[in-house]
């Protein structure tokens, strides 16, 4: 039998790993060809070698959607994507027979999506999924993101509202927010997570510490390769500098574009 050659598009380390440790449990027939992390290096990828038999997408990149990687290259394989858009949006993924695993990937889920992959992989004449499509479907699912958190510390349960969180930030693999009050209190999302429940045009992932807020930023210096240093308020313990990765798209968010 061929091996079946997978393409994983993710900017997230961590999860990018996991994702290839269970799909070589699952389908160990299958040889991961490469993982990529951003849409540009995706793009040159594309253009420059054949197509693999099945793709990993995450739709949230450092550098953009991952749709616009297939707006710019013709993909025929099957792709599945990993999103944290919540079940009405997903109907728009399965209207158009596309796959999706919902963030963080769990190992039934995977199992499930392989199942569904290799009875297409089985038919020769898959036809190409129509991204443009999904694009249309989701435009029309209403956005809506968290407005309020649930902290437990002790025996003692409160709420914050998500409007007066100054930034988040995680230490020794815990999450942290702190108010704008400088109150600072244990959640239970990780970084990840709150970069899909939050508002975008209000908060910001700089780099893979710290998500910031638009008004918790006191003072902005340019660093070296173009990364920004921000001195936050209320002020952090940790040096808090725009990622060289993120840096164009932060420069893009504190313009409002």
């Amino acid at each position: 039998m061929n091996k079946i050659r997978i393409l994983i598009i993710e900017d997230e380390e961590a999860a990018s790993k996991r994702l290839q440790k269970m799909i070589a449990e699952l389908m160990p027939e299958a040889i991961i060809i490469n993982a990529i992390d951003s849409i540009e290096t995706a793009v040159k990828w594309f253009n420059t070698y054949p197509q693999p038999n099945l793709i990993f997408a995450d739709i949230h990149l450092a550098d953009g959607s991952s749709f616009e990687i297939f707006k710019q290259v013709q993909i025929d394989c099957p792709i599945i994507f990993t999103t944290a858009y919540d079940q009405y949006a997903l109907q728009a993924f399965e209207l158009n027979s596309i796959h999706y695993l919902l963030k963080p990937v769990k190992k039934d889920d995977l199992t499930k999506a392989i199942e569904r992959f290799n009875k297409l992989y089985a038919n020769t004449q898959t036809p190409a999924q129509d991204i443009s499509k999904v694009l249309s479907a989701l435009s029309k699912q209403p956005t809506t993101y968290k407005e309020r958190f649930v902290i437990r510390f002790g025996e003692h349960i409160k709420t914050i509202e998500t409007h007066d969180i100054a930034y988040f930030y995680t230490e020794n693999k815990a999450n942290f927010a702190v108010l704008k009050d400088g109150k600072r209190y244990p959640i239970d999302n990780n970084l990840d997570e709150l970069d899909h429940l939050i508002n975008p045009k209000m908060f910001f992932r700089i780099n893979r510490q710290f998500i910031i807020s638009y008004p918790s930023i006191a003072e902005m210096v340019s660093y070296s390769k173009a990364r920004v240093l921000i001195k936050l308020n209320p002020p952090s313990k940790y040096e808090t500098i725009v990622s060289t990765e993120r840096s164009p798209q932060f420069k893009q968010w504190l313009a409002g574009e």
